[in-house]
């Protein structure tokens, strides 16, 4: 913001009368702020959107309810979404956050946040929640599909070119779930008992990036306790941290409802959260209604001087979006655009990912069969419309089942109900945005698929052994009943509106898979840190959850403790293969900084063009307190022709070998021997050397 505009908001903040203040800091409704109407201030509206532009929060809400009550809200949707008042709404449905970081393409996720923006515009909203940035701890978070990864690393380098996409447009992120909501169960009461080193070296680090490297606009208080305190009353979080160590600039909105446990608005208001969602009017709150506002300042309860610093936040991003220009200077969006559409399949394509391939049968060669038999409950059902909040309607979705019979064209390949008889059956299983599946307000009951598919598969795989499993979901299943049963394993996560064409793509080798796994898959739940405890302590916790796993979250637990996951993080097939060589590492030294430059040659030694993910990990040898085996710092996502060979460089600091300091609160290194690990995923590094560093 230029200092004349920070004066402006400075000059209409004095202007403002006491209860217009407060009347700013409680929404109107589900989806804006209170307008100023005397001082010529509009309401901001806001959106879901970590996919999509959300549909309408009242029908998210009112179909999480009825999802999570055991009733299918999705009976409904026929009817509400042919209704005149969602037609309006209707937009690109992308895939969902796991998919987007399984691209490990920030190119990509940047061209996604932009088109979110862009479709916000359209439909006059001003801020989106996006993206959805929290840790996945547990397998059976049902937000997983919404979130990004288990590692921070990863989790950071795809959230912050989302952020920058979105604002690119005048529109204002909002990342959320500020922080440690890593579960669903007692969401709105548990409190997540973290250490401060795992705060900083796990869960801070996709918050911290996007607001000192993107300038993220707002930022989502989430649910939950840390530490016993709500995350819309703890001002340590909010304005130590957030506000005062690392810069942010922009205004805290509560996640909605959030403040229903809270003590009172003078802890809200003395923490920094700016606006409450949802509000009720222009009176009317959760704790930010007028006459509660009015009652704590009269109390003491908290100052002028900190409800102008609020308020302050949330006028200036009413003038980062534009809100005090001519509209007709402003970009005005646009909705499902052939650009859009084709971003929406390019993270599908680059985020669907090949667990296993037996024997080659993938890629199909579409001249050699003449019968295909495509069976399971996700075969042919569409899955924008359920997960609570994120839920999108959009102006089409290509099921798998669609997408196969479009490329297989029917008049010459026979679709056949009976697996037993075709050249090929695709099962597509895996689960559902219904209740205890993957979908907000509940968590899942267990890392299996449901009994009645694992059935199906083995009895399909003992009738026709060229049996393709795809699996549609948004979190990792375990796959120990059936695995050794069949050749070929897809996981598509929830692929968005092209997700079908995309599949069929790829199973018939127009697409050559590149995805890797941004989470671990374990072959067991008690494998994953946070069931490895036969006690509730560590999940779901009761008034508390104990997160005393600590730093040793995702594959850094698998590695620490020597478990073997049924698919390691990072972890994707190729219909082509890939070598790594001449890895070199060189010190460079100058005045500010010493500056570790890692160089090596990968190449492709298939027969096909493919696209690699080249990644970096770091293991400190010598250390005197316990840290993971190994860390990502630091990946590349390359396209190569066959036999095509190049060099990829890679820059590491003094941040990258450090770690969180308990004792003198920041981060630190020690000097010593440290391994530097280059591979395709965390269990493949081929390429590794030591080096002896000295830091200043």
């Amino acid at each position: 913001m230029s200092s004349k505009q920070e004066i402006k908001i400075n000059i209409l903040l004095d202007k403002l009368r006491l209860n217009e203040k407060f009347i700013l800091s409680s929404g109107k409704n589900l989806e804006k702020t209170n307008a100023i109407r005397r001082l010529g201030i509009k309401s901001l509206k806001m959106t879901n959107g970590p996919h999509g532009i959300g549909a309408p929060i009242s029908l998210a809400i009112f179909s999480g309810i009825l999802q999570n009550t055991g009733v299918r809200g999705i009976f409904l949707f026929p009817y509400l979404v042919n209704s005149r008042i969602f037609k309006r709404k209707r937009t690109t449905y992308f895939p969902t956050g796991i998919c987007q970081a399984s691209t490990w393409n920030p190119k990509l996720a940047y061209q996604m946040g932009k088109s979110l923006a862009e479709e916000s515009k359209a439909l006059g909203y001003h801020m989106v929640f996006a993206p959805a940035v929290n840790i996945d701890r547990t397998p059976l978070n049902g937000r997983t599909f919404e979130y990004l990864s288990e590692d921070p690393f990863l989790n950071q380098k795809i959230a912050v070119p989302i952020v920058k996409g979105i604002q690119s447009q005048k529109v204002a992120a909002c990342v959320k779930h500020f922080v440690a909501n890593n579960q669903e169960t007692r969401r709105g009461t548990v409190s997540s008992e973290i250490s401060e080193r795992a705060l900083n070296e796990i869960y801070y680090p996709a918050f911290e990036a996007v607001v000192k490297k993107a300038d993220c606009w707002s930022v989502m208080a989430s649910y939950n306790r840390v530490n016993s305190i709500h995350l819309t009353e703890n001002r340590y979080l909010l304005v130590d941290k957030l506000m005062d160590e690392w810069g942010f600039r922009g205004f805290v909105v509560s996640d909605y409802l959030a403040t229903l446990y809270n003590y009172g608005s003078g802890s809200c208001i003395d923490a920094g959260l700016s606006l409450e969602m949802p509000g009720f009017g222009r009176y009317f709150g959760i704790k930010y209604g007028l006459l509660q506002l009015q009652n704590d300042f009269n109390k003491g309860r908290f100052t002028k001087e900190v409800l102008n610093r609020n308020v302050l936040r949330l006028l200036r991003v009413m003038s980062y979006v534009g809100l005090f220009e001519n509209p007709q200077k402003l970009p005005k969006g646009c909705i499902n655009t052939e650009g859009h559409i084709r971003i929406a399949k390019k993270i599908a394509e680059e985020g669907i990912v090949l667990l296993k391939n037996e024997r080659n049968l993938l890629p199909i060669n579409i001249a050699g069969i003449n019968t295909i038999s495509v069976i399971g409950p996700n075969a042919n059902r569409e899955m924008a419309l359920g997960g609570g909040s994120s839920m999108v309607l959009p102006f089409y979705e290509v099921t798998p089942l669609e997408g196969l019979k479009k490329k297989c064209k029917p008049e010459r390949i026979k679709f056949i109900s009976n697996p037993a008889d075709a050249d090929i059956t695709i099962f597509v299983g895996g689960l559902n945005h219904e209740k205890n599946n993957d979908n907000e307000m509940t968590d899942r009951k267990k890392l299996a698929l449901p009994e009645s598919q694992v059935k199906k598969i083995q009895e399909t795989a003992s009738k026709n052994p060229r049996i393709i499993v795809v699996l549609i979901n948004g979190s990792p299943i375990s796959m120990d009943e059936w695995i050794d049963k069949v050749p070929s394993i897809i996981e598509a996560w929830y692929p968005g509106m092209e997700g079908g064409n995309t599949l069929a793509d790829i199973i018939f080798g127009d697409i050559n898979p590149s995805g890797k796994l941004p989470i671990t898959f374990p072959k067991k739940l008690s494998d994953s840190p946070a069931h490895s405890s036969s006690s509730d302590r560590t999940y779901p916790g009761s008034d508390k959850v104990y997160y005393d796993e600590d730093i040793l979250v995702g594959y850094r637990w698998f590695d620490y403790h020597n478990i073997d996951p049924l698919f390691p993080f990072g972890y994707g097939l190729s219909y082509t293969e890939f070598n790594f060589q001449n890895l070199k590492i060189e010190e460079k030294n100058n005045s500010k900084e010493k500056k570790i430059n890692v160089a090596v040659d990968v190449t492709n030694t298939g027969n096909l063009t493919g696209k690699e993910t080249v990644q970096l990990y770091i293991k400190d040898v010598e250390s005197t307190v316990t840290r993971p085996p190994q860390e990502l710092k630091g990946f590349e996502k390359i396209k190569l022709n066959p036999k095509e060979k190049t060099k990829i460089q890679f820059s590491l600091n003094k941040k990258h070998f450090s770690f969180w300091d308990e004792k003198n609160h920041k981060w630190i290194v020690e000097n010593g021997v440290f391994e530097i690990l280059i591979g395709n995923s965390s269990r493949n590094t081929p390429q590794r050397k030591e080096i002896n560093l000295e830091f200043i």
